[in-house]
């Protein structure tokens, strides 16, 4: 009646032991760092970039604990922060020789010192956030006039083609801010203009009016249409700061929106501000314009005369340069995807482009017109533009195309990865930052770690001494949820700030409710007479629909947190649903294993310690109060 077969042991036993695996990693702490990673994406980094780290390190006569290489950077990890410190300047004096044009960002940072064979097993300790591990906050505003202006420079452009194509003949176009003013010479002409705004461009709503003796039909953005503009500019930003943030391997980054114009982002670890605008500095956007085909624009390129005007001149990634005209055909807003391949006729390596409607129709035309001639997508990071790739124009194009060429499978996948990054669709700007040092970081650890301990030992105290031995099975499993509650955050990567140390503390609260119920239900059973086994066994049986029940509805409730909340509501509601399951678990299964590994195999079992079970006066069977025999089988 009250044994667990040897599967539901194993099982116990299985789960503890993962359990302790994955909290492992949690009780190595952190080393401070030296992170290098790439300032340029077209600079990539490799074994050479770590052999030239590890030699200016034993030039500058610094011990490295540990250098190692990930997918976007080097990160180089020293016993205490004098050695930390005093390898970042020497690595910035040999890689940044010119601070103005620098090809990389050496930013301090903390790493994880858990052994290499916790790392191979996945272990790997919790993210801890910004108030817990030290780092930057930083609050951008974004320009969200500056996205409406490039909107109304873009439908200025639609709007050039569609009246080409409707052969309309126009005196002009110019954009007055976000206004876009043509002319005509009749009113007829003018009309045919507004019905193809209209059925054509949604978004814009048109005024005309006599100016001197030609007309002027003005567009402007509609105000929904405006609204919608800003609200993708936001969302878009988001997304390539978050691109961006994770290819720079920057440790557990927040990006949160605040407002309808406001960028949050949380660099935890990071304790260099200067570096850290360097970081988000490398938002990039992407842009598609013809190369100059012209006599002017050859010379130009030769180095024989000066850039004509209405061009650029543009570097190539291997320094060659390229003449590119300054007006826009596509931007990296139009780029719905970009996934490397390999040619099906040559075998080649080529990148696969997919752009939205709009866009489409737009590289038809120009495509249609520019057969055999070069188009350039030139990447701009921090103001500088760089010739990705220009490649000829085989025939007209559509919503998909191809770019390839003389590059490796490696320079395909990492041209794809740039161009999947996207732009940001408006320009923004620093208007808050705030730094938290590790030392405020330790100090937090250090309360919130004393707070769920005393916690802990307080209430395991209270149960053994009430409960007594009952108690003590409650305490370890209050021990064990504990312990799978750090392993599932761990697993999960979860990042731990202080409001989920504070559901932690809660979690424990709520787990232990659970084996009072249970231990005061086998109380009533021995109070009701009942045998000690038979007392054991209702009670946990009993006792598990109330346990369920208010768990469900506490479940229910943190799950609307974590639906609806964001930051630190959110981390609370994350540790607190994680909790109520691990509760349910460890509170019924796990002690019970206990109790019935304690006193499953005894079959005369006359006694339960328990604590004093109280019985009214005067009921006849057992004493009015007994101790640590709780029960006596008659």
């Amino acid at each position: 009646m009250n044994r667990y077969p040897a599967w539901k042991y194993a099982i116990l036993v299985f789960a503890v032991l993962i359990a302790a695996l994955y909290t492992l990693p949690n009780f190595f702490g952190e080393a401070p760092a030296v992170q290098v990673s790439s300032s340029k994406a077209s600079l990539k980094i490799d074994s050479t970039t770590v052999a030239r780290i590890e030699q200016v390190l034993r030039e500058a006569n610094v011990r490295a604990d540990a250098v190692t290489l990930d997918a976007t950077s080097v990160k180089a990890r020293f016993g205490d922060t004098d050695a930390q410190l005093k390898a970042k300047d020497a690595i910035e004096k040999a890689l940044e020789r010119d601070p103005a044009a620098s090809s990389y960002v050496v930013a301090l940072n903390l790493l994880s010192r858990s052994p290499a064979w916790l790392t191979a097993l996945n272990a790997r300790p919790m993210y801890l956030g910004l108030d817990l591990r030290g780092g930057v906050h930083f609050m951008l505003q974004v320009d969200m006039q500056a996205a409406l202006t490039k909107k109304a420079e873009s439908l200025a452009g639609d709007l050039r083609v569609g009246l080409r194509e409707k052969n309309i003949r126009h005196g002009g176009i110019t954009r007055n801010g976000q206004a876009i003013d043509i002319r005509f010479r009749d009113m007829a002409t003018l009309d045919a203009a507004r019905g193809l705004a209209q059925d054509q461009f949604p978004d814009l709503q048109t005024v005309d009016a006599p100016e001197g003796t030609e007309y002027k039909l003005t567009a402007r953005i509609k105000p929904e249409a405006a609204r919608l503009v800003q609200e993708q500019a936001l969302k878009q930003n988001m997304v390539t700061l978050h691109n961006r943030i994770n290819e720079l391997g920057v440790a557990e980054p927040v990006i949160q929106q605040q407002g309808l114009d406001r960028i949050v982002v949380q660099l935890p670890g990071v304790q260099d501000t200067a570096k850290a605008k360097d970081i988000l500095g490398r938002t990039a956007t992407l842009e598609m314009r013809l190369v100059d085909e012209s006599a002017e624009g050859r010379a130009a390129e030769s180095g024989s005369s000066a850039v004509p005007f209405g061009s650029e001149r543009f570097l190539e990634r291997d320094g060659r340069p390229v003449i590119v005209k300054k007006q826009v055909i596509l931007t990296g807003e139009s780029l719905t995807d970009a996934q490397p391949g390999f040619d099906s006729q040559s075998q080649q390596p080529k990148v696969d482009l997919t752009v939205d409607a709009k866009g489409g129709r737009i590289m038809r035309d120009v495509s249609r017109e520019n057969v055999k001639k070069r188009m350039a997508i030139v990447l701009f990071e921090k103001g500088v533009g760089e010739v990705l790739t220009a490649p000829v124009i085989q025939s007209e194009l559509g919503n998909r195309f191809q770019i390839s060429g003389s590059m490796s499978v490696t320079e395909a996948n990492d041209l794809a990865l740039l161009l999947r990054a996207g732009s940001l669709a408006a320009p923004m700007e620093i208007i808050e930052e705030r730094t938290i040092g590790p030392t405020l970081g330790a100090e937090n650890i250090s309360k919130g770690f004393h707070s769920v301990a005393w916690g802990f030992m307080v209430i395991v105290a209270c149960m053994a001494v009430y409960y007594m031995l009952f108690g003590l099975f409650s305490g370890l499993a209050l021990a064990v949820n504990l312990l799978l509650l750090v392993a599932i955050l761990s697993m999960l990567q979860a990042t731990l700030t202080l409001p989920g140390m504070a559901a932690m503390a809660l979690a424990l609260g709520m787990a232990i409710d659970s084996n009072v119920l249970i231990n005061e239900r086998v109380r009533e059973e021995l109070r009701n007479g009942a045998a000690p086994q038979a007392a054991i066994n209702t009670g946990y049986e009993r006792a598990w629909a109330t346990i369920l029940d208010s768990n469900i509805t506490t479940l229910i409730a943190g799950l609307a947190l974590l639906a609806f909340g964001s930051g630190p509501v959110r981390g609370f509601a994350v540790v607190h649903v994680i909790g109520i399951l691990t509760s349910m678990f460890s509170a019924v299964f796990f002690s019970r294993g206990l109790v019935n590994l304690w006193y499953g195999r005894q079959k005369k079992l006359k006694s339960v310690s328990i604590g004093t079970v109280w019985r009214p006066p005067g009921d006849a069977g057992l004493p009015a109060r007994t101790g640590k025999s709780a029960a006596t089988v008659n």
